[in-house]
């Protein structure tokens, strides 16, 4: 790497702040220049007299000259994909339609490691987007014509920082105070087209924005939803826990962006003078203000975690044969963990995690995994419930997991409902003992949720924030050995 300062002109090209542009009509409370590089993440956060300032260092682009650096960088392929179609390039100057994926997300401890003070707890929350399509309306068609399609919209490649910052994503107040000025940004260009020249002629683009790759902490956050431990188990449907354990299928899609704010005003204000528990049944235990618009989905890599983090519980109890028995102490629990523990890493060379991570979630739910763990259980009645569960899993996880269901697993897709009905039957039945009353978050989505998302967007792991995730080991990598040792350098290096 050469040092920052000798950064050629064609690197420069590359990052946002390059190239011309201009909206029309121009975007409300932003600027209209458009050679603006690294900005501090706190401008545009107007501080009053009584407000602290924020006690945290941000840096980030501007959304919309990173959306035209972006755009700027897939030129070719718009430029093949209107050829590839057949269309005349001079003709096709406006009606171009980009749909962007935003991803959040916050890292635990990011601290120098080295050095001898104390380890200090520093989080950072990272901001960050993916074009995942380009289309194009042609006069005379009713449907866009798709010209460009990001092929691993799941890649750290695809997934372009916007905004770093050393902030707790717990620290609401904070986070929506630098997120602030881009939730406006992003506002102003729903309602403006951008002009910008590519393959030498001016075109015009609209942008549609997808909030899809959060995990179900920061939607809540976003959202204004009570935290993951409460009743109202899904950011999708209005069900309680002990609801959704009870009907564990037949759910439907219910919540949105504009109902919360809704309901946020009715907590607000409560009109009709109810008690505490009556107003928050009322409001499904929306409880603050939702703060930025997120798109209803679920999370495909943290719902493989959280699947996988509850059949691991499941072969726990399996082991210590929990159905005949009640209330075993902690010691015998965690007797049978180590078992399982013992028992997976000399078979599978699966080695114990303190936190459930996604490549161990992968070797855990497989055909082998559960042959494994089916060693340990006494019983031949339970072996094969265990194994029956584990072969519905196996065929529904495609469904959440791939890009395009349709296409790379159509028989799955088709028998998603069936499967989910007797996995949730198995469920209430043979592992009575863990689904009376509840259940956990990820799975009742899993069980209740994917078909009709599947319908309504195509894919739920074309979605997902893993680009996102992977782009947190680069953050991790390049803060550790490619920045200039100094915090206010360091993010902007790891943002170029």
């Amino acid at each position: 790497f050469q040092p920052l300062h000798t950064l050629r002109n064609a690197e420069k090209e590359l990052l946002p702040g390059f190239h011309q542009f201009e909206w029309q009509p121009a975007l409300k409370n932003v600027c209209s220049s458009w050679d603006v590089g690294i900005i501090d993440g706190l401008s545009g956060w107007t501080t009053s007299v009584d407000d602290v300032p924020a006690d945290t260092i941000a840096r980030r682009f501007r959304y919309d000259v990173a959306l035209v650096s972006a755009l700027k960088d897939l030129e070719e392929d718009i430029m093949e994909g209107l050829r590839e179609r057949g269309l005349d390039d001079i003709v096709c100057t406006s009606g171009f339609t980009v749909v962007v994926k935003e991803s959040c997300d916050g890292m635990g401890d990011v601290s120098e490691k080295h050095g001898t003070g104390p380890a200090v707890p520093e989080k950072a929350v990272r901001f960050s987007f993916t074009i995942m399509s380009i289309s194009i309306r042609v006069e005379g068609e009713d449907d866009g014509i798709t010209i460009f399609q990001e092929q691993k919209p799941n890649s750290e490649l695809s997934c372009r920082p916007l905004c770093l910052m050393f902030v707790d994503e717990s620290d609401h107040e904070t986070l929506t105070a630098i997120l602030g000025p881009v939730v406006a940004e992003r506002k102003a260009m729903l309602e403006s087209r951008l002009i910008v020249s590519i393959g030498g002629l001016l075109r015009s683009f609209r942008f549609f924005f997808r909030g899809t790759g959060y995990d179900e902490k920061m939607v809540r956050e976003m959202e204004g939803l009570e935290a993951s431990g409460s009743t109202y188990i899904c950011t999708l449907c209005d069900s309680t826990r002990a609801e959704a354990s009870q009907n564990m299928v037949l759910h439907s899609i219910t919540r949105s962006h504009d109902e919360n704010l809704e309901r946020y005003e009715i907590w607000r204000k409560n009109p009709f003078s109810e008690s505490a528990d009556e107003l928050r049944d009322r409001v499904k235990g929306v409880s603050a203000k939702p703060f930025m618009e997120t798109q209803p989905t679920l999370d495909a890599l943290h719902c493989d975690i959280g699947n996988a983090t509850e059949f691991y519980k499941i072969f726990q109890d399996e082991i210590g044969e929990v159905y005949q028995r009640t209330n075993p102490s902690r010691e015998e629990r965690r007797r049978w963990r180590s078992t399982l523990d013992k028992q997976l890493r000399t078979k599978l060379k699966l080695k114990p995690v303190m936190r459930m991570n996604g490549n161990y979630a992968r070797r855990l739910m497989t055909r082998e995994a559960v042959d494994v763990v089916c060693e340990l259980v006494p019983s031949e009645e339970r072996r094969e419930a265990l194994q029956k569960l584990m072969e519905l899993y196996l065929q529904m996880k495609p469904v959440w997991r791939s890009t395009c269901p349709s296409r790379d697993c159509p028989d799955q897709l088709c028998r998603y409902s069936y499967n989910s009905q007797q996995f949730a039957d198995l469920l209430s039945t043979t592992f009575k003992y863990r689904y009376d009353g509840k259940i956990t978050n990820y799975l009742h989505k899993t069980l209740a949720h994917v078909p009709e998302i599947v319908e309504r967007d195509g894919s739920i792991g074309a979605w997902a924030s893993e680009g996102n995730e992977s782009g947190n080991k680069l953050f991790r990598r390049f803060r550790k050995m490619n920045a200039r040792q100094s915090k206010m350098f360091e993010l902007e290096d790891v943002l170029k």
